[in-house]
């Protein structure tokens, strides 16, 4: 009879083990499953993960600053802009209505009122 060796091998690894926690990785633009997540480039990663984590993310934060940007530009007047400065509070008024009505949408009130609120 002749001996007849056998190969094996594995398409999975060995350990089927990963880390899902972002600030894990300190190495940047780390990947999570299917999910890629740059976390930009930052000396001092742990500041920003104290801010998410006690202060809000990026989402609510930027949403705050829209709120008030909101507040400025309605008591601000704004007569005296040259055409590419109300361009652009035209383009941001527009952005601010339509984060406004995404917000509706999925019942939450837009403006200031929602901040506060959440």
């Amino acid at each position: 009879m002749t001996d007849m060796k056998t190969m094996q091998f594995s398409l999975a690894p060995d350990k089927l083990w990963q880390s899902i926690n972002p600030w894990s990785f300190y190495n940047q633009g780390a990947q999570i499953g299917l999910i890629n997540i740059d976390l930009g480039i930052t000396p001092r990663p742990d500041i920003e993960e104290d801010i998410l984590e006690q202060v809000g993310s990026y989402g609510r934060q930027l949403g705050w600053i829209g709120d008030a940007l909101e507040v400025l530009l309605n008591h601000v007047p704004l007569d005296n802009l040259d055409k590419e400065e109300q361009r652009a509070i035209t383009i941001v008024k527009g952005r601010l209505a339509e984060i406004a009505e995404i917000k509706q949408r999925h019942g939450r009130n837009g403006g200031a009122e929602a901040s506060q609120a959440a």
